[in-house]
């Protein structure tokens, strides 16, 4: 007794355990929530690729492994073909540059001979300001990348071992959360469908408007003025696919400055045809950018959801949370969207809480009211087993078999 209460000390205690350790668990994720929602991503985006593997691959971590780099192979080869490309636009500029009449130019406003100072100069002529400078920018920039590599480690690893044992999770959930009218397992699965669809629709968004960027680039040379081109069409195209897998500013990092670039040469060309840039700038924002972004994405990526609520999610979740909103707003939408679909209604109504708001077949009381569930809801004695039932369909939308509804005198599976 505890101030008047039948309360066990022991259990309590524990309780005081489970409540600081969870708590611990919430701080972690939530300093990291970024890379947390980014592997949960890039799981859900490389699991159909897994489970087409693991058919043909073993062991399962071959597989997994697998799967992440056949999503990273496009994206370092695209990068690789880029960093190609911009060392022999370098090298070209270069050839055609005066590097002596450049720093005639700029060397009243910045010291060039300082900032060019070989290493052997500066170990014979040591300078301790600079050094002391140059060693401060260098271990920014090695600590940016540091934690630049962390996190993508982390990223990377989550996705690998949730690809891998996500089976074994499954199992856990059921074993220690499960119900026995297969709510939880019911919620669960209608959540994990749509995480699946949603994320697995960034991928395919980011290759269509890959194909709608090349495209529109492409075309918009047929119609360019002589001697005034976007460079490197289909690959400034690529380039726009994968940058909106960045929330808010992503394409803009490409066509912006290539807007500006063409305007630059424009107007020392031929100011005539400054209509062009504007123009690139215009599809680029309308065609490429807002079009997919707004109309295209929600409708690949929440299919089983509706399509403005999705768009919403799109645009408020980078808003609110920053660069993983993207992902984190979807994933909020889908959570409150399906517990709004199955367990408010039970609760609202005051009734035991039954997934069969998402598949009437699955009930296992053995006298549901009819008032409120009507005569196609009832069923008979389902025996004692009845949460079994939920493992073999609940919660994936009707998607179970509509004939299967348990009848009088039947026990579950």
């Amino acid at each position: 007794m505890v101030g008047g209460l039948d309360i066990d000390r022991t259990r309590m205690g524990w309780w005081l355990v489970g409540l600081a350790l969870g708590a611990a668990v919430l701080f972690v994720v939530y300093s990291f929530v970024g890379t947390f929602v980014f592997g949960i991503f890039l799981y859900y985006a490389t699991r159909p690729v897994y489970k087409r593997l693991r058919r043909r691959i073993r062991p399962a971590s071959l597989a997994a492994a697998t799967a992440l780099f056949a999503l990273a192979l496009p994206v370092l080869l695209l990068m690789a073909y880029t960093a190609a490309i911009g060392l022999q636009e370098f090298n070209n500029i270069a050839k055609g540059i005066d590097i002596n009449g450049l720093q005639t130019t700029i060397q009243p406003y910045i010291d060039v001979s300082t900032l060019a100072r070989s290493p052997e100069e500066l170990l014979a002529n040591p300078d301790p300001a600079l050094i002391q400078e140059i060693g401060r920018s260098a271990l920014e920039y090695l600590g940016f990348i540091g934690n630049a590599v962390l996190h993508l480690f982390v990223m990377i690893a989550i996705a690998f071992y949730l690809l891998r044992d996500d089976h074994r999770l499954s199992r856990f959930f059921r074993r220690q959360f499960g119900d026995e009218g297969g709510v939880a397992e019911a919620y669960v699965r209608a959540v994990d469908r749509d995480f699946n669809s949603i994320f697995f629709g960034n991928i395919l968004n980011a290759l269509l408007t890959g194909t709608i960027g090349a495209a529109s680039y492409n075309t918009l040379n047929m119609v360019a003025p002589t001697e005034l081109l976007v460079p490197y069409p289909t690959l400034l195209g690529l380039l726009t696919g994968a940058a909106s897998l960045i929330p808010i500013v992503g394409m803009k990092l490409v066509y912006f400055p290539v807007s500006a670039y063409l305007g630059i040469e424009t107007a020392m060309a031929d100011p005539a045809f400054l209509w062009f840039p504007a123009l690139f700038f215009v599809v680029s924002l309308v065609v490429v950018d807002t079009i997919p972004d707004l109309v295209l994405r929600p409708y690949v990526s929440g299919r089983n959801l509706h399509i403005g609520l999705v768009m919403l999610a799109y645009i408020f979740g980078p808003l609110l949370f920053g660069w993983y909103g993207i992902f984190l707003g979807p994933m909020i939408l889908v959570m409150v969207v399906h517990f709004v679909r199955i367990v408010l209604p039970e609760l609202v109504a005051g009734e035991p809480i039954r997934p069969w708001a998402v598949d009437p077949t699955y009930l296992f009381d053995r006298d549901p009211p009819a008032a409120n569930r009507g005569e196609r809801f009832a069923t008979g004695d389902t025996g004692d087993g009845s949460g079994a039932n939920a493992e073999t369909g609940a919660g994936d939308g009707g998607t179970g078999p509509s004939d299967a509804g348990p009848s009088p005198g039947r026990t579950d599976r």
